[in-house]
C-alpha cells in the first residue's frame, strides 16, 4: 500500500510523525492481545460456523474530523504549526481556505449515501478546535444556525450513521476543570499525541465522558468515540477500558465500541472485542475496536491534496484495496477525513467518493451488505459470545445479545432445520442457492444448511 509501513515508521521511533495529525501512522498498527486483553470466549461447536450477516461481506464508511459548520482542516493546521513547527506537513497556506463546510454540503453528502445505502461512522468534534461548543454556540456563527446543523445531523445522518466525538477539540488538552486549553501549546498538550506518558484507564474515561456529555448535552445519540490521531498511543489497553468505561456511564449503550486504528496488508478488519467480562453471565462488558482497513485518499485531512479514489477501487471494479477486501472476504471499511470531500469547496474527493459508491455497489452489490459501526461491533459480539452447543440432533445457541440477520452454516442431515425460541417457533422457509439469504431463510447448499435469522437474546434451539 506504500513504502513504509505505519509498523516501521513507529519502530523507528518517529515521534512527530506519530504525532501527526493527517499521518497515516498517528493511527497506530492494530494492537495485539497482549497490548490490549481481549477477555474471556464462550465454548463454541466446531461444526457450526458463524458467517457475515446474510453471507454477505461486511461494508462501512469511517469519516473523521467531521462537525458541525466548522472546516477543521482550516482551522486545525495553525494549531498544528504553533505545536509542531518543524514538521512541513503543517507549513501549508491555510489562510485562505474556507473556515466553513456548510450544512448544505452535508446535505448533499447525506442524500447521495442514503440513496446508494451507505452506512458507517461519522464524527462531531464536540469543541472543535476551540472554536465553540456544540451544547452552546460557535462563535462565528449564530444560535440558530447551529441548532439546524444540529437537527439536520439528526435528522439526515443519525439514521445510518453512528455518531461520535473525536475527543473535545481534536487540538489542544482541555483542562476538565477550568474548560480552557492547557498550557503551553505543544507535542504534550495537544490531543492527538496525548498522552505523552501512560495513563490510568480513570484518567482517560474522564477526558473522553467530557466529549461525550457534550454531544448528549447537544442531543445527540453516540454508542462509540473516535480517537483524534495518535490520541492513546501510549496508553492502549487503558484508553479501550478507559472507552468502554466512559460510553457506558454516559449513554449506557449495550454494546459500546470505539474507532482508532487502520488495518493494513494482510491484518484481519473484523471488529475486536477487547477486555470481555462477565461471559456466562447476565452482566457481560466488553467494548468493541472497530478498525478501517483503507487509507484515506479523496483528499486528506486538511483538504489540500488530490483525490485518489483509484486507491480504493479503480474504475471498473477490477482492483484497489476495497476490492482486494472484498475477494478475500473481510469486512472493506472505507476511511476519509471530512474536509477531504468538501475539498476547500471544490468537492473533488466528494466526486471521487461518489464514483467509489457507485463502482462497488454495482459490481458487489449482490455480495455485500452496508453496516453502521455499532452494527458491526453487534455482529462481531453475537459471533464471538454466543455459547454453541451441540447436544444431539440439537444445537443450542445462548446468546448474550440479540442480532439481526445472523447466519450460521451447518451440516445437511437430510432434515429441513427447525429453530425455536422459548418454546415458540422461528420460521423459516427453504430457499435455493441462486436465491439471497435474509433473515427467515434456510438455504440448502452441496453438504450444508445456510441459516438466516434473527437471533434472540437468550437460548434458540436449533434442530436439524
Amino acid at each position: 500500500m506504500r513504502s513504509i509501513s505505519r509498523r516501521q515508521l513507529l519502530q523507528a521511533g518517529l515521534a512527530v510523525a506519530a504525532g501527526s495529525l493527517g499521518t497515516r501512522s498517528a493511527f497506530a498498527y492494530v494492537p495485539s492481545g497482549d497490548e490490549v486483553p481481549l477477555g474471556n470466549r464462550p465454548p463454541q461447536d466446531p461444526s457450526v460456523k458463524v458467517l457475515h450477516p446474510r453471507d454477505r461481506v461486511p461494508l462501512s464508511f469511517i469519516i473523521d474530523d467531521s462537525t458541525c459548520l466548522v472546516n477543521m482542516g482550516a482551522y486545525c493546521m495553525p494549531q498544528f504549526n504553533s505545536a509542531w513547527p518543524q514538521n512541513p506537513i503543517y507549513w501549508r497556506k491555510w489562510q485562505d481556505w474556507p473556515r466553513e463546510i456548510p450544512d448544505s454540503f452535508v446535505r448533499e453528502f447525506g442524500e447521495f449515501c442514503t440513496e446508494q445505502g451507505v452506512r458507517g461512522k461519522y464524527s462531531l468534534v464536540p469543541m472543535p478546535a476551540c472554536v465553540g461548543w456544540l451544547d452552546r454556540e460557535l462563535p462565528g456563527w449564530s444560535k440558530k444556525h447551529l441548532k439546524e446543523s444540529l437537527q439536520l445531523v439528526r435528522d439526515l445522518m443519525v439514521p445510518s450513521w453512528d455518531i461520535t466525538p473525536e475527543m473535545v477539540t481534536h487540538t489542544r488538552m482541555i483542562d476538565l476543570k477550568t474548560g480552557r486549553p492547557i498550557e503551553p501549546a505543544g507535542q504534550n498538550t495537544m490531543e492527538n499525541a496525548w498522552p505523552p506518558e501512560k495513563k490510568s484507564v480513570d484518567e482517560m474515561a474522564a477526558y473522553i465522558a467530557y466529549a461525550l456529555q457534550i454531544l448528549k448535552n447537544a442531543e445527540i445519540p453516540c454508542e462509540a468515540m473516535t480517537t483524534p490521531g495518535g490520541f492513546g498511543n501510549k496508553s492502549k489497553s487503558e484508553l479501550s477500558l478507559g472507552a468502554r468505561q466512559a460510553i457506558s456511564d454516559v449513554f449506557a449503550p449495550e454494546i459500546p465500541h470505539y474507532f482508532k486504528y487502520i488495518a493494513e496488508g494482510t491484518e484481519s478488519t473484523a471488529p475486536r472485542l477487547e477486555h470481555v467480562e462477565g461471559v456466562g453471565t447476565d452482566r457481560i462488558k466488553l467494548i468493541a475496536n472497530v478498525p478501517a482497513g483503507t487509507g484515506d485518499w479523496f483528499g486528506g485531512w486538511d483538504g489540500d491534496r488530490p483525490p485518489e479514489g483509484h486507491k480504493y477501487v479503480n474504475e471498473d471494479g477490477t482492483a484497489g484495496r476495497m476490492v482486494e477486501l472484498i475477494e478475500r472476504g473481510d469486512p472493506a471499511v472505507m476511511f476519509c477525513h471530512w474536509a477531504g470531500l468538501y475539498s476547500h469547496g471544490k468537492k473533488t474527493g466528494l466526486e471521487a467518493c461518489k464514483k467509489v459508491i457507485t463502482t462497488i455497489n454495482g459490481k458487489y452489490r449482490d455480495r455485500t451488505i452496508w453496516m453502521k459501526t455499532s452494527e458491526m461491533a453487534r455482529y462481531q459480539s453475537a459471533k464471538e459470545l454466543t455459547k454453541i452447543e451441540k447436544r444431539g440432533r440439537e444445537i443450542v445457541l445462548t446468546a448474550p445479545f440479540a442480532c439481526p440477520s445472523f447466519t450460521l452454516e451447518i451440516a445437511a442431515s437430510g432434515n429441513f432445520p427447525a429453530l425455536s425460541h422459548a418454546g415458540m417457533p422461528i420460521p423459516l422457509a427453504r430457499k435455493t442457492t441462486g436465491d439471497a439469504l435474509k433473515p427467515g431463510v434456510a438455504q440448502g447448499r452441496k453438504d450444508t444448511w445456510a441459516i438466516c435469522f434473527d437471533l434472540p437474546k437468550g437460548a434458540t434451539v436449533l434442530t436439524d
